[in-house]
């Protein structure tokens, strides 16, 4: 069934919205994907403050015009079904999550990406796919920068045990 012209207006202006609020924007070809699957990837999505969202080439275009104009052109030139994963709070996280998804997952193709205003071809957006999260990132800088303190510890227990030894041989 068609639909009317309300319902693509409002279609319409949801998108154009999303779009306004993004941080980062990834562009998939979900062509041969199960419904469960998609089902799968939208939660995973949300739990991780992100969205997966289907529409159409020409709404996808129309509500990319008002963003950027040469955007909204390369947007309307990708092939297949087009699927948007929208990061609202960090700007890796989309591309993390379906790049993930797309290893598991052989329908799903990761096309474009959109950072900020920037656009990115398909090359950079699997390259910024495989990157650590936020997160591994921070949990690394601790790790180093707790080392050499925790191996100084280490360093400083292992003379204390050592005298003690000595202590308890000297006595018996």
């Amino acid at each position: 069934m068609a639909k009317t012209k309300e319902q693509k207006q409002k279609i319409l202006d949801e998108l154009k919205e999303k779009i306004k609020k993004q941080k980062s924007m990834i562009f998939v070809d979900f062509s041969g994907l199960e419904v469960n699957a998609i089902t799968e990837l939208r939660k995973e999505m949300i739990e991780k403050n992100c969205e997966f969202k289907v529409a159409k080439k020409t709404f996808i275009e129309i509500a990319l015009k008002d963003f950027k104009e040469d955007i909204a052109k390369k947007a309307r030139e990708l092939q297949g079904e087009i699927g948007i994963g929208f990061g609202y709070k960090d700007e890796i996280m989309p591309f993390k999550i379906l790049g993930d998804f797309s290893k598991k997952q052989e329908n799903l193709k990761l096309l474009a990406g959109l950072i900020g205003k920037e656009f990115l071809e398909q090359e950079q957006t699997i390259a910024i796919s495989e990157l650590p999260t936020r997160e591994e990132i921070l949990a690394r800088i601790v790790g180093s920068i707790s080392a050499p303190i925790s191996n100084f510890v280490n360093v400083l227990q292992g003379n204390i045990k050592g005298l003690i030894y000595v202590l308890a041989k000297a006595k018996t």
